[in-house]
């Protein structure tokens, strides 16, 4: 029977649930368990594709389509579990279910409440896919006290109730501050967000406690006692240099062995965590450094490229370097000789994005790569600017746009619907009722043998990879393109489709439609980013 694990928050946000949730999972799985993780949000957008970068960060995208909370990420790379769809829900998904549901008449004129209605969808939603899997974990968005969670938290309660004694247990994040001018670190805080908790019927088993300093036995007991758990079960959290180092920091401090015990499971298998002390020592012995410049337009805000610079940080784990990132606002290489900035750099990647602001500056960044035989790695739109920079450079268009900027005739990227039929492609009826939306989720491509994405994905024919995006290279193209040297080595089955390009007489320049960053792990770091960061080593022994 499937074992859940409910892992809420106190204090304050960004105390890390989400890294709580992947690490013990990974720990549950060095054991021999199977998991699943869940991301329960309590605001009331339907899902965070329509959210500002700024306020949410990055979109998580699905194998199977879900725009998702960037946490999933986290799941995915700690665990090397796939999300899917039914793996994150909103209160704006629930209320909107319930809704319909109720104008259809499905509740046959009954009132529609909070209690049951809104608890039972989310416990249908908690419940639901779960045969087969030793552990569920489930994250609640938010912290103990927030308004908009109260039916979440009265959801979790009641699951407790119906799931039987063994069955469910419930883990608190809260934060131990410590106070400078008395130079002490407060449990009181702590204390008050479990009150909260008791005070709607939950009774953590586990306090994961946060804190910038060592909680000394004594304040360890304290909270053991104002809280009601065992002092075993006060786990501390402090500050560790690298997220990957998180697994074996809270087993250390036995988070693990307390969710076992929590279970009262006392036959556990032994952890093998030899992935985790593998990572760890490559990260912490490396044998050189190389530096790259990632040019977006949201470099102020880390969130919002989560997944990147973890990728990143796996191309490094895979080739045992140190990655410096500078992160540059695109918009800086609009001005004359901005450029330069560049100059010291072993590697440029432009990542995905959305808007013209700052698509001239990633232009020209992209330019100073192909130019100056400094690896480049362009993602989705990434990929199309480099593809306008070729056309108006390598195959004299001088034009060259993307219709996302607006009317022309000479948009090397549009919308499918906008150059399809042009090119001889028959559309299928929901390609044209669908025309500008989202391409979303996991889809195949056709490699070109030969190339160096065929050699990058050992000799594979066909590869699937994540999208989100709603334009795409003008295939109509294709044939001006690559006579001026930009190679179209990755198509969709169907062949309308660019997916990836590169140049065969770079040292490394490829740009790829999809977002390789979603499914890369550092215990499986994606192929383009370790090769990527593999020239970019390369690189750093020429200059």
């Amino acid at each position: 029977m499937t074992r859940y694990v409910f892992i809420t928050g106190g204090v304050v946000s960004s105390l890390g649930k989400g890294l709580l949730s992947a690490a013990l999972g990974a720990l549950l799985q060095a054991r021999g368990y199977s998991v699943r993780l869940r991301k329960l949000d309590p605001y009331l957008n339907v899902d965070p594709g329509t959210m500002s970068p700024y306020q949410h960060g990055e979109v998580y995208v699905t194998d199977d389509g879900a725009e998702t909370d960037l946490d999933l990420g986290h799941y995915e790379r700690f665990t090397g579990v796939s999300a899917r769809r039914s793996d994150n829900v909103t209160s704006g998904q629930v209320y909107w279910d319930i809704i319909n549901k109720e104008r259809r008449g499905d509740f046959l004129g009954g009132t529609v409440q909070v209690i049951p209605h809104v608890t039972d969808a989310i416990k249908a939603f908690a419940l639901a896919e779960s045969d087969g899997i030793d552990f569920m974990l489930c994250e609640i968005g938010g912290t103990v006290g927030d308004i908009e969670a109260l039916p979440f938290f009265e959801a979790i309660r009641q699951m407790d109730v119906d799931l039987g004694r063994g069955r469910a247990i419930f883990v608190h994040l809260t934060l131990v501050p410590y106070v400078a001018a008395a130079g002490e670190l407060k449990t009181k805080p702590t204390q008050h967000s479990v009150k909260e908790l008791r005070s709607i019927g939950i009774q953590p088993d586990v306090l994961v406690c946060r804190s910038e300093r060592e909680i000394p036995e004594s304040e360890r007991r304290k909270i053991a006692l104002f809280c009601n758990v065992p002092q075993s079960a006060v786990v501390p959290a402090l500050d560790v240099s690298s997220i990957y180092e998180v697994p074996i920091s809270y087993h250390h401090r036995g988070l693990d062995a307390e969710v076992l015990r929590a279970f009262e499971i006392d036959d556990a298998p032994a952890p093998d965590l030899g992935v985790w002390t593998d990572i760890l020592e490559r990260l912490h012995n490396p044998e050189g450094q190389v530096t790259i410049a990632v040019v977006g337009k949201y470099t102020e805000l880390q969130d919002a490229y989560k997944s990147l610079n973890e990728a990143l940080a796996h191309g490094g784990i895979a080739n045992r370097v140190k990655l410096n990132l500078v992160w540059i606002e695109s918009e800086v290489f609009e001005a004359e000789d901005a450029a330069q900035r560049l100059e010291d750099v072993h590697g440029i990647l432009i990542p995905g994005g959305f808007g013209q602001r700052g698509a001239e500056g990633k232009i020209a960044a992209a330019r100073f790569a192909r130019e100056r035989n400094v690896p480049y790695f362009g993602i989705c739109f990434g990929m199309q600017m480099a593809v306008v920079e070729a056309a108006r450079h390598l195959a004299g268009i001088d034009g060259a746009t993307s219709s996302e900027f607006g009317d022309s005739d000479q948009a090397v990227v549009g919308l499918l619907t906008e150059w399809a039929t042009d090119a001889g492609v028959e559309l299928r009826s929901e390609d044209t009722d669908k025309g500008g939306t989202m391409r979303l989720g996991a889809y195949p491509c056709a490699l070109k043998v030969g190339s160096r994405v065929h050699a990058i994905y050992d000799q594979a024919d066909t590869i699937w990879e994540r999208h989100r995006h709603r334009f795409e290279v003008n295939v109509r193209y294709r044939e001006a393109l690559e006579q001026a040297g930009l190679v179209f080595s990755g198509m969709s089955p169907d062949g309308r489709l660019p997916e990836i390009v590169e140049i065969s007489d770079h040292p490394w320049f490829i740009g790829v439609q999809f977002h390789p960053e979603l499914k890369s792990k550092p215990f499986d770091p994606h192929p383009l980013f370790a090769s990527f960061v593999k020239a970019c080593l390369e690189q750093s022994r020429l200059v």
